[in-house]
């Protein structure tokens, strides 16, 4: 009796198999399937098609939007969730600054001015961090402190023995110092760029330590460097880290000791301590009489991922008029030409320009 069930089960198995599993009976489910979802779930079905219509109409219009942006040249779309934005307008000087893809935002920036009184010439900052609180250091102290002792040096300046480019040298070292002292003892490794610009009525000086930059447009529109960048593969900082017993490897881009894309930086206390990264800052002087500079580009360098010197300077140059003096329009641009970095860019207006304002 038992091995009857067993055998009439087993056929009844192989039959179900036999219908089940064939194309044509799969086919039917399915459609039975989307009938019955249709007739007895109206309601939700309409409602993910019209989701799933909705979505796909915001998607397009959103490109849509930033091709026509793009297409116009105003560049006015920007996702707020997606980056971090900071700006900055005063007189003659405008800053925009945007995370970009990054997850951090690690770019910094100062403007420190005294148009009335004009007891110090003004200062101008700009700082591209990498990691940990030195960025964010470097900006609250360093700005303050050269301000304090560029006071004192006007007050007695045709007696000192002090000029700009010392200033900013001793004070970019003790900043350094300072830094080193106390993320050291955090094991903090951060570290970050420098790029700071002294301007008095008659002189421009640029110290630069890292691969933040600045560029000059002169009265005839020329692009005149300011700084020049500090980067492993260049033959004078190659042979310094070599001589120090270090190296540079290439990963994406030229890296000392394989981990930093700069040969200079202020932080970076573990490749401080085997001297092949170094705080040392090139400083630059010029004569504003004989340029008679329309304006001046500072930047990190998400910006010059994207643009070369003279690229810049006749982009900012057709959009002076704008808000930011073009700093907003440049840095969307460098975003939607895919720099992935943080960006940064700081247009100053000099006085002697037709179209500035009085400093």
């Amino acid at each position: 009796m038992i091995e009857d069930t067993m055998t009439l089960l087993s056929l009844l198995g192989r039959i179900m198999r036999y219908f089940l599993l064939r194309p044509e009976t799969l086919f039917l489910l399915c459609i039975s399937l989307a009938l019955w979802s249709y007739f007895f779930h109206t309601d939700e079905v309409k409602t993910i098609v019209k989701s799933s219509r909705d979505a796909v109409k915001m998607v397009k219009g959103k490109v849509a939007e930033i091709m026509q942006n793009d297409r116009l040249g105003g560049l006015d779309v920007l996702d707020a969730e997606f980056s971090k934005t900071w700006e900055f307008k005063s007189h003659n000087v405008a800053v925009y600054s945007i995370q970009g893809r990054r997850d951090h935002m690690e770019d910094r920036f100062e403007v420190i001015t005294d148009l009335v009184n004009k007891t110090h010439p003004s200062i101008f900052g700009i700082f591209d961090g990498h990691g940990g609180e030195a960025t964010e250091y470097v900006k609250s102290r360093l700005p303050e402190v050269l301000k304090q002792h560029l006071q004192d040096y006007e007050k007695d300046k045709e007696n000192s023995v002090l000029s700009y480019q010392s200033i900013l040298e001793q004070q970019i070292l003790s900043i350094d110092r300072e830094m080193l002292e106390k993320l050291t003892v955090s094991y903090d490794e951060a570290g970050t760029t420098c790029l700071i610009a002294l301007l008095s009525d008659k002189e421009l000086t640029v110290a630069n330590v890292g691969d933040s930059r600045g560029v000059l447009c002169d009265k005839d529109g020329n692009a005149i460097p300011l700084s020049h960048d500090h980067k492993p593969y260049q033959l004078k900082e190659r042979k310094r880290i070599k001589r120090a017993g270090g190296f540079i490897s290439f990963n994406g881009s030229w890296r000392v000791q394989g981990i930093l894309a700069m040969s200079r930086s202020l932080g970076d206390y573990p490749l401080k301590n085997l001297n092949v990264v170094i705080p040392d800052p090139d400083i630059l002087s010029f004569d504003l009489d004989k340029l008679q500079p329309e304006f001046m580009i500072l930047a990190s360098d998400g910006l010059w991922d994207a643009f070369s010197n003279e690229e810049a300077v006749r982009f900012i140059k057709e959009r002076l008029d704008e808000p930011h003096f073009g700093a907003k329009s440049i840095v969307l641009q460098s975003f939607y030409r895919g720099c992935p970095d943080n960006i940064t860019v700081m247009v100053v207006k000099f006085r002697n320009s037709s179209k500035a304002e009085e400093q």
